[in-house]
C-alpha cells in the first residue's frame, strides 16, 4: 500500500521530510517540481462528511507537504478558516504565522498557499480588502504575491500565494493554472481516471505551466475518506511505476496523505539535485541551503478524501494595495508588492 487513512490527530506522520527542497537548484522554477499538497488543509472537524485531514498544520509541513489549501470566511472583521459551514478553530493570521514559523526554522523550503473565500454565493464586500491587509501585516516581505511563477531560489523562505478572488490579484492567478479538480464524485473509477490523465499531462506538459491535480473528492453517496481510500492507493501504484526517474507530477493534492505516497512525490525531484540544471543569465538567485536530513518514510498505503472545491471564477479587474485598476486579459501580468507597513 502507498498511504493510510487515520482518525483525526490519532498518529503523527510516519515520515519526516522538513528540508526536502533544500538540496534542489535555485534556478528550478516551482512549475518544474513535484509537490505534495493537501486539500482543505485545516479541515480537521465536522465529521466524516467534512473532515479531510488527520494531521495538523505543523505535522503536514514536517511530513513534506508544500501546498496548503486554506478556505476562509470574513466574520466580525477576522478571516476565519472554514470548511463549508464548519469553523475549523483557526484564523488565516494564525495559519500564516505558523507557516512562517516553520519557514524560519527551514529557510531552504517554500510553501504554496491557495487562499479562497469559502462558499462565496455572494462575496463579502470587505473580503479582498481584509485579505490584502492580513497579507501586508503578517507577510513582512516573506510572501510571494506576484503573478509570475518564481524559481525555487526566489521562493525560499516564503509563502507563495495562489489567489482565487473575483476582483483582486494577490498572487499567482489560480484559474490560469492547469487544474484537475473533479470534486463531485459520482464514480470512484471515473474520479481516479481523470486524476491519472492529469498527472500524465503534467508529466509530459509545458514545464513552465503549473499543474495541480486534486486526488480528493466528495459526493452525495460518498465522503472524502472513502474517496481517499480508493484513489490514494491507485495514485501510489501509478507513481511507483516511474520511481527513480525525474518526473514532474506537478502539485499532487490529497486528503489524509500517507507517508509512502508523500515520499514517492518528493523523491521524483531527486534527480534534479545532481545539479544538471544551470541558471539562466539574469535569473535572480538566493543563497544555497544545505540539504536537511530526512527520516526514511515507511510505505503506509494510500491517502484519503478531499473537500468541496471552489467554483471557477472569472476575474474582470485586478487590485493593487490601495486602489483598483482596469485590466484586460491580454495585458501582460503585473506584480503586486507586499511589504511591511
Amino acid at each position: 500500500q502507498g498511504g493510510a487513512v487515520r482518525a483525526p490527530g490519532a498518529f503523527p506522520p510516519a515520515a519526516c521530510c522538513p528540508d526536502w527542497m533544500a538540496g534542489l537548484p535555485d534556478a528550478l522554477p516551482l512549475s518544474r517540481l513535484s509537490i505534495p499538497g493537501t486539500h482543505d488543509s485545516l479541515s480537521l472537524f465536522g465529521g466524516r462528511r467534512l473532515r479531510c485531514q488527520s494531521w495538523g498544520l505543523e505535522a503536514q509541513l514536517a511530513a513534506g507537504v508544500r501546498f496548503l489549501d486554506v478556505r476562509c470566511k470574513l466574520e466580525r472583521g477576522e478571516l476565519r478558516v472554514y470548511h463549508l459551514c464548519t469553523f475549523q478553530r483557526a484564523s488565516l493570521r494564525g495559519v500564516l504565522r505558523r507557516t512562517l514559523r516553520f519557514l524560519r526554522a527551514h529557510p531552504g523550503e517554500a510553501v504554496l498557499m491557495r487562499i479562497k473565500e469559502e462558499l462565496p454565493f455572494f462575496s463579502r464586500p470587505g473580503f479582498a480588502a481584509r485579505l490584502q491587509r492580513c497579507l501586508l501585516e503578517e507577510g513582512r516581505g516573506r510572501l510571494w504575491c506576484r503573478e509570475e511563477v518564481p524559481t525555487l531560489g526566489q521562493a525560499r523562505g516564503k509563502i507563495v500565494v495562489l489567489e482565487a478572488l473575483e476582483q483582486a490579484v494577490l498572487g499567482i492567478p489560480y484559474e490560469q493554472l492547469s487544474i484537475s479538480d473533479a470534486w463531485n464524485v459520482l464514480s470512484l473509477e471515473r474520479k481516479w481516471a481523470r486524476a491519472r490523465r492529469h498527472l500524465e499531462a503534467a508529466a509530459g506538459g509545458d514545464p513552465a505551466k503549473m499543474h495541480l491535480t486534486f486526488c480528493s473528492g466528495n459526493g452525495l453517496f460518498t465522503c472524502p475518506e472513502e474517496v481517499a481510500r480508493f484513489v490514494n492507493p491507485r495514485c501510489y501504484r501509478h507513481l511507483r511505476r516511474r520511481s527513480g526517474q525525474a518526473v514532474r507530477w506537478g502539485v499532487v493534492i490529497m486528503d489524509f496523505p500517507g507517508a509512502g505516497l508523500l515520499r514517492l512525490i518528493v523523491d521524483s525531484n531527486a534527480p534534479w539535485a545532481s545539479g544538471s540544471i544551470t541558471e539562466a543569465p539574469g535569473t535572480p538567485t538566493a543563497p544555497r541551503w544545505r540539504r536537511g536530513r530526512a527520516l526514511r518514510a515507511v510505505p503506509l498505503g494510500p491517502v484519503s478524501p478531499v473537500a468541496l472545491p471552489a467554483p471557477r471564477v472569472r476575474r474582470k479587474t485586478s487590485v493593487s494595495l490601495g486602489k483598483k485598476r482596469g485590466r484586460s486579459s491580454r495585458v501582460a501580468p503585473r506584480s503586486l508588492r507586499v511589504t511591511a507597513a
